[in-house]
């Protein structure tokens, strides 16, 4: 897979992308990720990239036409349009998710498109494929959206990680939320290990985990639960030790 990430700060994607899996990633061929700067496509001596909005308005937006000509230049990677998805990072954007990821991995080219300043001229959202948001809040600008949708795609691709359970029991990949996990020690300052997971009885350790996970979500997210779900935890009051 290839990330095309358009910016106007590139700079800020060194650290996180320099690290941990990411940077395995990259080692490991398994992706490539450039930047292209939006700056660069300016058209006056000023750079400039942004312009007040037509009617009024707080603030500048950037411009339309800058964009379009960063994204010409992402759009020349050798790869077919069919599988590249182009995603403009904007909070009124369809909400991210775990499934949306893993639609995402399935491309063979990803273009994201930092928005910045108060937003961006109307007509960039014909321009992409679709506006993803990580969040109901508001961020300076697309960068950080960014770093988490790579994040979460990357992580995804076929080699990047030793088990493929390892993604599949997640968090969000069922409609429940993971499991808690311990180590050592067993106990810490009057918290014990749930005895019932150190026992070695594989199936009553696997219930448990299940109604454990079931009961997170319940608390945690109920959003995500199915109708099933609530009935079993209704049904069965407290939790095995």
């Amino acid at each position: 897979m290839h990330i095309s990430i358009l910016t106007l700060f590139p700079e800020m994607f060194t650290g996180p992308f320099q690290q941990s899996i990411i940077k395995r990633s990259i080692a490991k061929k398994k992706v490539s990720i450039s930047f292209i700067n939006i700056r660069d496509f300016a058209k006056d001596a000023y750079h400039s990239v942004d312009d007040r909005p037509f009617g009024g308005g707080v603030g500048m937006i950037l411009r339309v036409d800058i964009i379009d000509l960063a994204l010409q230049k992402a759009l020349q990677a050798e790869h077919e349009r069919s599988k590249t998805r182009v995603v403009l990072l904007d909070p009124g954007g369809v909400p991210y998710v775990q499934k949306k990821a893993r639609e995402l991995a399935g491309m063979e080219h990803l273009i994201l498109i930092c928005g910045h300043y108060e937003g961006v001229d109307d007509r960039i959202r014909q321009l992409a494929d679709e506006e993803i948001s990580i969040g109901d809040y508001v961020l300076s600008g697309g960068e950080v959206p960014a770093m988490v949708i790579a994040d979460s795609v990357i992580r995804l691709l076929p080699g990047v990680l030793n088990q493929k359970v390892a993604t599949e029991r997640e968090s969000f990949e069922t409609s429940t939320l993971e499991y808690p996990q311990f180590t050592r020690p067993r106990c810490y300052k009057g918290m014990k290990v749930p005895s019932i997971i150190i026992g070695g009885n594989h199936t009553k350790i696997a219930q448990w985990q299940t109604r454990e996970s079931t009961i997170r979500t319940q608390k945690s997210r109920p959003d995500l639960l199915k109708p099933e779900s609530h009935t079993v935890i209704n049904k069965k009051k407290g939790r095995p030790s």
